[in-house]
């Protein structure tokens, strides 16, 4: 009897290191994962022929067609922009501006986004458009 019991425990796998494995993996992607920006309203982007895929963008800034400025899923005001744009660019200093601007935007507005970038030392400002 004894023989037949220490058989079946051999037998039996223990899973708790392939656990630990899937685990580390799992914090592993999590933690590596790039999460997409999102500005917080929908944009008409204008259609354009020569748009270019950005790949280092720390700031995205949307701009909609009524021209109220939206930063990280809040509706800034236009004297709040510099600020605003200065404390996220600190935790990506590397990262480049899009400016997602609506079709109807007024372009006092987007320039004025524009030059509170360059004020901060933005130099990489690029505006969203949809391929033809």
């Amino acid at each position: 009897m004894r023989k037949q019991a220490t058989e079946e425990e051999e037998k039996v796998a223990d899973l708790t290191p392939m656990l630990d494995v899937v685990f580390i993996m799992l914090i592993f992607f999590i933690v590596t994962a790039t999460f997409i920006k999102e500005t917080g309203i929908e944009i008409n982007r204008p259609d354009t022929e020569t748009a270019q895929l950005k790949k280092t963008v720390s700031l995205l800034v949307a701009i909609g067609p009524d021209s109220n400025v939206w930063i990280d899923k809040k509706k800034v005001d236009i004297r709040n922009v510099r600020p605003m744009m200065e404390r996220l660019h600190v935790e990506n200093p590397k990262g480049g501006l899009v400016i997602q601007a609506d079709s109807e935007s007024k372009v006092e507005k987007v320039l004025a986004v524009m030059d509170s970038a360059r004020a901060i030392g933005i130099s990489q400002i690029a505006i969203a458009s949809e391929d033809k």
